[in-house]
């Protein structure tokens, strides 16, 4: 059985979903992605959030396009499938906000 590929949510469908998600996620002009810088104290602090999140992601199967430098987390969502976001990109910038709650974010 093949897979099903998530629907593309709309230009207004993205703009209500990101009213939900922390101030700090940016919203690309063409709606194709979200992005957010995660800043925390220290790297354990960083590296402790990319693996609570990362245990989620591998249950939802949708990972995200990030990197850490530091105590820095750079990402950026998008659904590769779907060339877009879906609901299981706000899914997970929602799980991304909770994780970082409790890991020594500094923003």
């Amino acid at each position: 059985m093949a897979a099903r590929i998530p629907v593309r949510l709309t230009a207004e469908q993205v703009s209500a979903a990101a009213r939900g998600l922390s101030p700090h996620w940016k919203l690309a002009e063409n709606s194709a992605n979200l992005r957010r810088t995660f800043r925390f104290n220290d790297f354990t602090s960083a590296f402790g959030f990319m693996s609570r999140v990362a245990l989620h992601a591998e249950k939802a199967d949708h990972h995200p396009n990030w990197s850490n430098v530091y105590n820095t987390v750079e990402v950026t969502l998008w659904t590769h499938d779907a060339d877009g976001l879906t609901q299981k990109d706000i899914d997970l910038a929602t799980e991304m906000d909770k994780a970082s709650s409790s890991a020594g974010l500094s923003e």
